[in-house]
């Protein structure tokens, strides 16, 4: 595999695990008790960390990356295993 295929890969990863963490821990004024600014939404987060998701995201992404690696040299997974139209016949 090429560096470039697994900067790409790591990097889909990353973003897939951003936008899964991000409502992790979040919470509204509501459940923190604060008050409104005029035009907030009541749905706003009142704590949010951009620190701590970049870090749990880039955390979550290595080990994601790593098993699909792992899979990639090992061959656990093949497409073979996957192709479902093939799987009719038996």
């Amino acid at each position: 595999m090429k560096i470039t295929s697994i900067i790409a890969i790591y990097a889909l990863f990353w973003v897939m695990s951003a936008f899964l963490l991000l409502p992790i821990g979040v919470r509204t004024p509501d459940e923190t008790g604060e008050a409104l600014v005029p035009g907030q939404a009541t749905s706003a987060p009142s704590n949010f960390r951009p620190g701590r998701i970049l870090l749990r995201a880039t955390l979550l992404s290595f080990v994601l990356f790593g098993l699909f690696y792992a899979n990639y040299v090992q061959g656990w997974i093949t497409a073979e295993d996957i192709d479902f139209i093939s799987w009719k016949g038996r």
